[in-house]
């Protein structure tokens, strides 16, 4: 049973409220339906159950409720998950791999969970009518780089479901010559990114380039990590493509090409994530968070889908939420920061 948008429901029953409640909130960044959520002694009160896609049952011992099987078996048809582990804390990373590993279970019955940017969507974002783009104003003291030129700090961009008009919103109020490279990971089908680059760099004053072997991240680009395999750095700082797929459901890995550039960059690589489904980006986070990296994420009212920005926000590594245009502002200050900070220093050295 699924709703006209095909979003399938799942109905949830625990003995433990503070493990429906996480339940709940995990499914929901799934892209899932609630069509309930109870104690088994309230199911068990049910003649007609709700129409659900799954059933999804934890229970504390499962000796205490011995008609609960029975009573599910003889009234629904729909398949029913049992054996879950209890949830951890949130925002630690054993609670994220807790929800990679129930999100694997949930597709082994419902299917991928996680919808990718459609090629309708971006035709239509490539066709709405366009105004030039409010560009903040670069600051005097940031001294403008020309594009080309090898990046020394990176910022990669991770997307998914909404992804895409927030990524180009954020980039068309970006001044030209920053002296950054960006890093565009895009939840996508493959087929769809030449129409993503079309729409992204229309008025953008950074060009999107798909990645290539041996290419260096460099200022003034946006370079687009692809779908089908995995992509890293080589210690002397290219491009590479390597045999594998991405790990995870979903191409490419918001977290590996977190854990890829932040592990080369260290602290000079940074990370927006922007709308979109599931939680990629939050098992990376602390790692980026120690190395003294920023980590910043789109205002859930701003998102298409707020889940995966919540579900990084969640781990505590955040230090700025805001919409699109403000984290561009941001970036710009940012940057103004720094560049004030080292001819202050440079001054007093002299």
């Amino acid at each position: 049973m699924s709703d006209g948008g095909g979003r399938p429901a799942v109905a949830i029953v625990s003995d433990d409220v503070l493990q429906r409640h996480r339940l709940q909130e995990a499914t929901g960044r799934f892209g899932l339906r609630p069509g309930f959520s109870g104690a088994p002694e309230r199911i068990l009160s049910y003649e007609v159950l709700p129409d659900v896609d799954l059933w999804l049952v934890t229970l504390e011992d499962e000796a205490d409720h011995p008609a609960l099987f029975d009573h599910l078996l003889d009234h629904t048809e729909a398949p029913i998950l049992f054996g879950i582990d209890s949830a951890p804390k949130p925002g630690t990373r054993d609670f994220v791999r807790w929800e990679r590993r129930l999100q694997r279970k949930l597709e082994q019955q419902l299917g991928p969970l996680e919808e990718t940017e459609s090629q309708e969507a971006l035709e239509e974002l490539e066709a709405r009518p366009s105004e030039g783009p409010a560009t903040v104003e670069m600051p005097p003291w940031i001294t403008p780089v020309a594009p080309g030129h090898i990046a020394e700090e990176i910022w990669v961009l991770g997307a998914s479901l909404g992804g895409p008009a927030a990524v180009k919103a954020f980039l068309d109020h970006l001044p030209p010559g920053l002296p950054v490279g960006f890093i565009y990971a895009q939840h996508i089908d493959g087929n769809f990114t030449e129409v993503l680059a079309r729409v992204l760099g229309r008025h953008a004053h950074y060009r999107l380039q798909r990645a290539e072997e041996g290419m260096r991240p460099a200022c003034g680009q946006v370079t687009m990590i692809p779908v089908e395999r995995e992509w890293a750095l080589t210690p002397e700082g290219t491009l590479t493509e390597k045999n594998n797929a991405w790990p995870g459901p979903y191409g490419p890995s918001i977290d590996q090409v977190l854990l890829n550039f932040g592990d080369h960059f260290g602290a000079r690589c940074h990370a927006i994530l922007f709308s979109g489904m599931g939680n990629d980006g939050a098992m990376a986070a602390p790692m980026l968070r120690a190395f003294g990296s920023n980590i910043w994420v789109q205002s859930s009212d701003t998102c298409a889908n707020s889940a995966m920005p919540e579900a990084v926000a969640a781990t505590g590594c955040t230090s700025l939420t805001g919409s699109p245009e403000d984290l561009a502002r941001a970036l710009v200050r940012t940057l103004a920061d720094a560049a004030l900070l080292k001819q202050t220093s440079s001054q007093d050295v002299t």
